[in-house]
């Protein structure tokens, strides 16, 4: 019998359920609410962790130099996961938030210095993404709140691939959308002018728009055709992608709005699933940041926080610019409708089909 493995060994549940030691209590005035503020932000760290896991296991796919194609389903399921613990995360906070502000004060003032900030998991998670320390407020300066092993680990992952690395080099590999019989950018192209042409018409020959209305709006149409013409001109998307308005590479942005256009074709969606769940993750990185903030506000007002920034301002400044696949956000706005998109060539269409045969009884 006591060789049987059992639940609380397996769990370490001993260490587990030892690790909440309030400092209000080893003070000998112990308050209530900190064991809550432990546990919440200590199931926190364990989610952070199962995040990393999968994170870990996502990039290691995606480091050989030829990405095998039938592991997408696994990235995506490991992707897919990971938006759901974050889901829980959101949701965690409105557990912290039972408590009341009068009750943290409480116990408030001794965590000082220690603050959420100091959270080395999480920082992990943002860099392994893709989280660059131009993109972070105050820049690289914000590793100086760190342990000395922990800034350490920080700096080297700075300078490590990170997941949008991996994906922007996988899709800037991707083939279709060039040969001897096709080119995506040119049939592209061809439809952008047709659909600007048909939209330039119409307004033209609306007969409920005053002059100052059509003049507007041709205004405007002439804008976003502007917009679009960069696409088409290498050097303008250099000197935009070096100004920082776009960060992914010309061939992988084709990549990625072709995947977007043709996502019906068989091979394309698992490709178009996986960069819905990039958005995803980014998207809810930056839900839990601006919840978090909300929640920072609602408990300390305007206080600074117990780590010495600005408390709910400063969170609110990062989760404004942390955003880390914007550009994958942003293919909404070259999208066209799919009744004006051009067909794709026959062959080019068998390829991206499944193919099945029948068996004969011969």
């Amino acid at each position: 019998m006591s060789s049987e493995l059992y639940y609380a060994d397996y769990l370490q549940l001993g260490r587990l359920l030892g690790a909440q030691r309030p400092e209000s209590r080893r003070l000998g005035h112990e308050a209530h609410d900190e064991m809550l503020f432990i546990v919440v932000h200590q199931a926190y760290e364990l989610w952070f962790r199962q995040i990393l896991h999968e994170l870990d296991a996502v990039l290691a796919d995606f480091a050989s130099e030829r990405l095998d194609e039938r592991s997408l389903a696994a990235i995506c399921a490991k992707l897919e996961r990971i938006t759901r613990i974050q889901h829980l995360l959101v949701e965690q906070i409105g557990v912290l938030e039972t408590m009341a502000p009068q009750d943290f004060l409480e116990f408030r003032d001794l965590l000082v210095p220690a603050s959420g900030f100091q959270s080395v998991q999480f920082r992990v998670i943002e860099t392994k993404l893709g989280l660059r320390v131009r993109d972070r407020p105050g820049g690289g300066t914000y590793v100086r709140r760190f342990s000395p092993g922990d800034r350490r680990l920080l700096e080297q992952l700075d300078h490590e691939p990170s997941l949008f690395d991996r994906v922007d080099a996988w899709l800037a590999r991707m083939p279709f959308l060039q040969d001897d019989h096709y080119d995506f950018w040119s049939s592209y192209r061809d439809t952008l002018v047709q659909m600007f042409e048909a939209d330039r018409a119409v307004l033209e020959q609306h007969s409920q728009l005053s002059d100052e209305e059509r003049a507007q709006q041709l205004e405007q149409l002439q804008q976003s055709q502007q917009q679009f013409d960069c696409l088409f001109d290498a050097t303008a998307y250099e000197k935009a992608r070096t100004a920082g308005h776009v960060r992914l590479s010309r061939q992988a942005f084709q990549a990625a709005l072709f995947i977007h256009l043709y996502r019906d074709e068989p091979l394309l969606q698992q490709p178009f699933r996986l960069l819905e769940l990039l958005v995803e993750i980014d998207e809810q990185l930056t839900a839990w940041r601006y919840r978090h903030a909300l929640m920072v506000q609602r408990m300390i007002g305007s206080r600074i926080g117990t780590g010495g920034s600005s408390g709910h301002q400063y969170l609110r400044q990062s989760a404004a610019r942390t955003q880390i696949f914007g550009d994958l956000f942003n293919l909404a706005s070259y999208l066209v409708p799919r009744s004006r998109l051009a067909p794709l060539p026959v062959g080019l269409s068998r390829k991206l089909d499944f193919h099945f045969s029948t068996l004969g009884n011969g």
